[in-house]
């Protein structure tokens, strides 16, 4: 395996992120929007998830594909930004069509940040706009760190972030993710600056300090209260996979997350992957080319968030460090 030419989920051809934030309300939505309607799954292993229109990502329902998919702070009124992309998707002619109707489908999932400083006393929910804009500025290329849907987020230790890696596999295809780190666990070894993530790093793309030894074995203290916390994250590839295929990519790619987020999946998180397949290429071998896709998203979505905290960047009124800024 080895990273794709931008290091990005924009490396699966026909996929474009789409990014907004707002400094003043410390938050912010990302966004993966496809060319065409893509096929999409989704696992959920926190005790705490927010979501949109996951309930139609089950291989049971009518609806196979959807048109993007969203992730965004602000904990339950961030919801409100697929509102905004669903509006914008549908000024664009774009949608499930029924008879003359067109429907977009856009799925979501949310963090808490409503308590990392920035100004939350709005009239107006700011979300519908801050999802449009990430919409009209998706593209190819793809920020990290303090921006998008992890603009304010936080982790156990260090400041969070969103994040994003690629890989193309020997066998041809591309695997990317997309993720938006909030987490209550840390992404570092005990008290110091090595990720847990290190065994995964290509080159030194989250500073290449490599395995840092293992953390004492003790129950930690959580850093957040219910409800503060969560990683989401979307995992995405060229391969033509079957909604049902695309559900046990994401549930492989949660073994990303706890490789990389220790601890992980807690009650107080609600930590979810999405899955997304483009079909761009045809599978080779039914059995073998899943296994290796579901191994190359564990891996991916390690080194993702890794870049999250790795790329994050300080501000004014911040409640945690950078990991750019060290130990305090």
């Amino acid at each position: 395996m080895r990273p794709g030419p931008r290091n990005t989920i924009t490396d699966v051809a026909g996929l474009w992120v789409g990014q907004a934030q707002d400094a003043r309300l410390r938050s912010g939505v990302s966004l993966v929007v496809g060319e065409a309607p893509f096929t999409a799954a989704v696992h959920v292993m926190g005790g705490a998830p927010g979501t949109r229109e996951t309930d139609l990502l089950a291989p049971d329902r009518l609806v196979q594909q959807v048109d993007a998919l969203v992730l965004s702070g602000g904990s339950a009124f961030g919801l409100d930004a697929c509102s905004g992309v669903a509006d914008g998707l549908r000024a664009m002619g774009r949608g499930f069509a029924v008879g003359p109707a067109r429907v977009p489908i856009v799925p979501g999932a949310i963090l808490f940040d409503l308590l990392n400083g920035g100004d939350k006393d709005w009239t107006r929910n700011p979300y519908h706009a801050l999802g449009l804009a990430a919409l009209r500025a998706a593209g190819p290329e793809v920020a990290l760190g303090s921006v998008g849907a992890g603009y304010g987020a936080l982790t156990g230790t260090w400041k969070g972030g969103t994040g994003t890696a690629s890989v193309v596999l020997d066998s041809g295809f591309t695997v990317g993710a997309l993720v938006a780190v909030n987490a209550l666990g840390s992404v570092t070894v005990g008290q110091g600056r090595h990720f847990w993530a290190a065994p995964f790093e290509m080159g030194a793309e989250f500073g290449g300090l490599g395995p840092g030894g293992m953390a004492e074995a003790t129950a930690p203290e959580p850093a957040k209260r219910m409800g503060e916390a969560t990683t989401i994250a979307i995992i995405a590839t060229d391969a033509a996979l079957t909604q049902a295929q695309a559900t046990r990519l994401a549930v492989a790619a949660q073994d990303g997350m706890a490789r990389a987020i220790v601890p992980s999946h807690t009650l107080l998180d609600g930590d979810l992957v999405f899955a997304a397949a483009t079909g761009a290429r045809a599978l080779a071998d039914p059995v073998r080319d899943p296994f290796q896709l579901g191994h190359a998203a564990a891996c991916c979505l390690a080194r993702a968030i890794a870049r999250a905290v790795f790329h994050a960047t300080p501000m004014a009124g911040d409640r945690q460090r950078c990991w750019t800024q060290g130990l305090g």
